[in-house]
């Protein structure tokens, strides 16, 4: 597969970036149980951060992040990095009107795989497309303990018309 290029050289709105973080953070419920929060929102990656609370952790996982909270988080960034990508296509358009493109998101597919257990107090979550089509965008996304240490790996499909 070839990889289209970023657009490295576009920079957002504030109004774009603040409209996506609200949506991302505050709007989407699931998102703001996890704690999830925007570090970098760019158009060729989006990076985010989760902290360690005790509603993360299953009684017998011992302090480990729950595989579920791992595979949801991921899923989330690579719809971030999707709307992204998006957002960057789609400059000619006011910041508001971009934003409204993202009532249709949805994951068609997802895959997770789990190199290392998850502990720590806090985490990073990266995530670029791969490609973005019409209809669908693929993703890539990486779950990070503080140290840089790479637990798990995803990729997913999303579709975007």
């Amino acid at each position: 597969m070839t990889r289209q290029p970023p657009a490295l050289s576009l920079e957002f709105e504030d109004e774009f970036v603040a409209g996506l973080r609200a949506i991302f953070e505050e709007k989407i419920v699931f998102n703001r149980v996890l704690g999830l929060q925007v570090v970098s929102l760019r158009p060729d990656k989006v990076v985010g951060r989760i902290a360690m609370k005790p509603e993360l952790v299953g009684h017998y996982l011992h302090n480990r992040v729950h595989g579920g909270v791992i595979s949801a988080g991921l899923d989330a960034m690579g719809g971030l990095a999707v709307m992204a990508a998006s957002g960057a296509r789609h400059m000619e358009e006011p910041p508001l009107q971009r934003l409204q493109r993202f009532g249709k998101l949805g994951t068609i597919d997802l895959r997770i795989d789990y190199l290392r257990p998850a502990v720590g107090d806090h985490f990073e979550l990266q995530a670029e497309v791969l490609r973005l089509g019409s209809r669908v965008a693929t993703t890539r996304m990486e779950f990070l303990g503080a140290d840089g240490k790479l637990l798990a790996c995803g990729a997913g499909a999303y579709i975007v018309s």
